[in-house]
């Protein structure tokens, strides 16, 4: 029961089923930045499946509010084009293939940008790297592997850590109370006001980040991985029944330095958006991201901005 409530989460959403919340308040009390401004460049060359006018306009408006001043990018990455800009932000970008039931999903990177956004990061730049279930992390292994993070490229699901009003044992809680929510410069922020508590993730991948990492968002003991690309056939389930694996020791966020800079990488992506999923009538059936009640997402999602600008240490 637990695996078809993952695979039918996972795989209902979809086109306009599954849109921005329009009402989503990204007004920032207190900017981390007024008179400097940060230069952002969001990776919209790859086939994103979040933009900055679409599911992650949210995110976007958010960071915007919060000093930074966001670009979104056409272009294959170049190390001459990094160097106008001071963080990256790419939240699923896809490969050729993702779309299609062909189960042979592309990179979604050529060899030479991977080298070139490494490069950068080393120099100083800093990275934000969303990749969720599958079949975002096969496009985004290669860039993950220069930085050393392995990603599962599946679905990951712990009934023991579900949250229970989704019922969803994919849509997993990450606070202090439960121990996975680890503390880190990114949990705690700049005083008080801004240490996060609860976060829930909407389903994702795991992910084991290089040594020396750390892993803010900590998976539990019971969690699984679900190897899997597509849930369309029968054959896929009889695929997730014989082929789940143990998760426990990895996590859906880690964040490092590399170098001279500083590198995130989350293995869930819609809990930096807002977002909400829709009935065919149009009614609202579940707020997904920042704008889910009683959570701190939000929250999260401007210390690790911060973490990776050097606001936070």
């Amino acid at each position: 029961m637990w695996l078809a409530a993952a695979w039918l989460w996972a795989s209902s959403p979809a086109g306009a089923q599954q849109v921005a919340d329009s009402t989503f308040d990204a007004r920032v009390a207190r900017p981390a930045y007024v008179n400097s401004h940060p230069r952002v460049l969001f990776d919209e060359a790859h086939r994103n499946f979040h933009t900055t006018t679409g599911r992650y306009q949210p995110f976007a408006t958010l960071i915007a509010n919060d000093g930074y001043r966001v670009t979104a990018n056409p272009k294959p990455f170049t190390r001459p084009l990094l160097d106008g800009y001071d963080l990256l932000v790419i939240a699923n970008a896809a490969g050729e293939g993702w779309d299609s039931d062909s189960g042979v999903v592309k990179p979604a990177f050529m060899s030479d940008e991977c080298d070139a956004v490494r490069d950068w990061v080393r120099a100083g730049g800093a990275l934000l790297l969303v990749a969720d279930h599958a079949p975002f992390g096969t496009s985004a292994e290669t860039l993950a592997q220069r930085f050393g993070v392995s990603m599962s490229k599946g679905y990951t699901i712990d009934s023991t850590h579900a949250d229970p009003e989704s019922g969803n044992p994919s849509v997993l809680v990450y606070s202090r109370a439960n121990g996975l929510l680890a503390d880190h410069a990114i949990t705690r922020g700049r005083d008080s006001t801004e240490r996060v508590g609860r976060i829930i993730a909407f389903t994702g991948q795991s992910l084991l980040g290089p040594e020396g990492s750390a892993a803010f968002m900590k998976l539990g003991d019971g969690a699984r991985d679900l190897p899997l690309r597509t849930f369309a056939s029968a054959r896929s389930w009889k695929l997730a029944l014989s082929e789940t694996l143990p998760a426990a020791g990895r996590s859906q966020g880690v964040a490092f330095a590399f170098g001279k800079g500083r590198v995130v990488v989350l293995g869930e992506a819609a809990m930096l958006s807002a977002q909400v999923i829709l009935r065919p009538s149009g009614a609202i059936a579940f707020r997904m991201g920042m704008n889910h009640p009683g959570i701190d997402n939000r929250q999260l999602a401007l210390n690790i901005m911060h973490w990776l600008a050097g606001v936070l240490n």
